[in-house]
């Protein structure tokens, strides 16, 4: 009973010295916000007075205006905050409790580290609670708004990991990369995944792992046409998976265009299903083919970019890796 409630007391996650040795050396030397601001914001200090003072401090800084106890603190009695905050005299301990700003941004990933794991928390208890009220939630639609929930907590984490990289870093790995190409056994000029068009590939030498491919064009220009076509020759060509998100068209109408597609058959007499004689057996080696292709599709509806990334990385966990995604 003594641990539950002891459990119960438990204060979220948080470093009140390195909050306040964040802020001190900020007032010492404003000059290091910018070896801070990629990795941390003012939500991310647990106690709202520091909140307040960081907010005040970015502000004077953006501004070109010294931000130093004085400053400081006229800014905040300006908004009635400097008695919430402890007044003039906390932030003069801060800045007098913080010898120097040289390691601030150590400081800093503290403070957000802490603040990733308060959301962990959230989510966390936010979870449970769903899996104890369900409202008609299944287990699935659960499980995908968790993954949807700790991926973007992921994306908001991978701020502190992101940033210039010296070009001198990145020379070996290029370097590397060139020779492999030129020691492989096949020497196509075509070093990435093939689409099946020949012109296409010769000038993109197909595509390359991390590529962001848009197709443009005005509607009822084949845009989905030659994208399913894509798909179809990367899975049946190559065996690699392919996955295939399609936001307005339903499964069924996508894999109906993928048999027309690989079977040359005309997509109006399959949908009216006045086949002829010759389109059975086109239409019985189309189904073999694809029976045996590598592709999968969502027909998930309003999918945000996280919901498109947790399913992906759960299919690409499913299949070892994926080719391509559509």
């Amino acid at each position: 009973m003594a641990d539950e409630q002891l459990d119960s007391l438990k204060l979220p996650p948080h470093s009140i010295e390195s909050e306040q040795s964040v802020i001190g050396g900020l007032l010492l030397e404003n000059e290091a916000l910018d070896k801070i601001a990629d990795i941390l914001s003012a939500e991310d200090f647990y106690q709202f007075d520091h909140k307040t003072i960081f907010q005040h401090i970015a502000k004077l800084i953006e501004r070109n205006r010294p931000a130093d106890i004085v400053t400081v603190a006229e800014s905040l009695e300006s908004t009635a905050e400097l008695s919430t905050i402890g007044g003039i005299a906390y932030l003069a301990s801060l800045a007098q409790n913080t010898p120097t700003a040289a390691n601030i941004r150590r400081y800093a990933e503290i403070v957000r580290e802490r603040a990733i794991m308060r959301k962990l928390v959230t989510v966390g208890s936010g979870i449970a609670e769903s899996a104890y009220s369900p409202n008609g939630r299944d287990a699935q639609q659960l499980l995908d708004e968790a993954e949807a929930k700790i991926f973007q907590i992921a994306e908001g984490g991978q701020r502190s990991s992101q940033g210039f990289q010296d070009i001198k870093e990145l020379l070996p790995q290029v370097a590397e990369r060139i020779d492999m190409l030129f020691s492989r056994d096949n020497q196509s000029d075509v070093t990435g995944i093939p689409t099946g068009f020949s012109d296409l590939d010769s000038m993109t030498s197909g595509f390359q792992g991390g590529d962001l491919i848009i197709v443009a064009g005005r509607p009822s220009m084949g845009k989905t046409a030659f994208s399913l076509n894509i798909a179809e020759n990367v899975a049946l060509d190559t065996g690699l998976p392919v996955a295939v998100f399609s936001m307005e068209m339903a499964s069924t109408q996508l894999a109906m265009r993928m048999i027309g597609s690989v079977g040359r058959l005309d997509q109006h007499r399959m949908r009216t299903g006045r086949l002829e004689d010759e389109d059975w057996e086109k239409l019985t080696t189309a189904l073999g083919k694809l029976n045996e292709a590598p592709i999968f599709i969502d027909e998930g509806a309003g999918l945000s970019s996280f919901d498109v990334r947790a399913r992906a990385r759960r299919l690409h966990r499913q299949c070892g890796k994926l080719g391509l995604i559509v």
